[in-house]
């Protein structure tokens, strides 16, 4: 029997076996044809799949490469644990996410315009403070009394600038990013995003928004090819566990999905 096996033609394996050809590996390559692969299809050799072949150990270890790098991935990811009963708590998480996210050197390079300038109002408003209280351990309390008056003043409209920076200008943004490409011509796209937490409702949780704004522009920013204005929000049950843990794939796919929404230019 074996061999009038070993003379049967030569198959274009696994393409022209007669029947069962589901039984075989499917990642013999074509060129192993028969006797083995007809050994195998009648004797069923319980130990024959064992046989690591060219193109089996090239596609184990690119299999095992990638294992290896989603198992590393999620090993550095540090995990992001908070109070889901603080609304406060959860939001900031989610803030972070975001800006993680979306600052990777694949999509935007971030902004600190509005961090700077709230750094810089609020090192100026302690350098006076300094400076001031400094003086008036030096000098004399009546002849220190008019820098004293105007250190103090200025140490004033400072801070004062600064809130009212951080309110009426920076307002609820937590992300601003731009990028530019190269399409017969450098195009800048810049987003702008802005976070806010919706109160609980008798029927939905506690809520994640996110207002999302687009530009995509040319020479400089004078010249506009398009933008795009969109709102979305999530649960916050939807991002957090029992214990607080945030799922960031979930997370980070939910506000890729609206991104790309928004650059695509669809709006409210």
């Amino acid at each position: 029997m074996w061999a009038s096996i070993l003379t049967w033609p030569r198959y274009n394996f696994p393409y022209d076996l007669p029947v069962h050809a589901s039984t075989l590996p499917a990642q013999l390559p074509r060129y192993y044809r028969t006797p083995y692969a007809i050994i195998y299809h009648l004797a069923h050799l319980s130990d024959l799949h064992k046989i690591s072949y060219p193109c089996q150990l090239e596609e184990e270890e690119a299999q095992a490469h990638k294992s290896r790098e989603k198992t590393v991935t999620r090993t550095q990811r540090e995990e992001v644990k908070v109070n889901n009963a603080s609304v406060t708590e959860m939001k900031h998480a989610c803030d972070d996410a975001l800006k993680r996210f979306l600052s990777r050197p694949e999509l935007f390079k971030q902004i600190y315009t509005h961090t700077d300038v709230r750094l810089a109002l609020g090192w100026a408003s302690v350098f006076v403070a300094g400076g001031t209280g400094l003086y008036g351990w030096k000098i004399e309390f009546e002849k220190s009394k008019p820098v004293v008056w105007t250190g103090l003043i200025l140490y004033i409209i400072l801070t004062v600038l600064q809130a009212l920076y951080s309110y009426f200008i920076e307002g609820d943004i937590v992300f601003v990013g731009k990028r530019k490409t190269l399409d017969k011509r450098i195009v800048t796209e810049r987003i702008t995003i802005s976070s806010t937490s919706t109160p609980s409702k008798p029927t939905s949780p506690p809520a994640y928004a996110l207002t999302f704004s687009f530009v995509r522009s040319t020479s400089g920013g004078k010249s506009l090819l398009s933008k795009g204005r969109t709102s979305q929000q999530n649960g916050y049950n939807a991002f957090f566990d029992e214990k607080g843990v945030l799922d960031q794939e979930v997370f980070e796919r939910w506000v890729g999905g609206a991104v790309a929404g928004v650059m695509e230019g669809k709006s409210d």
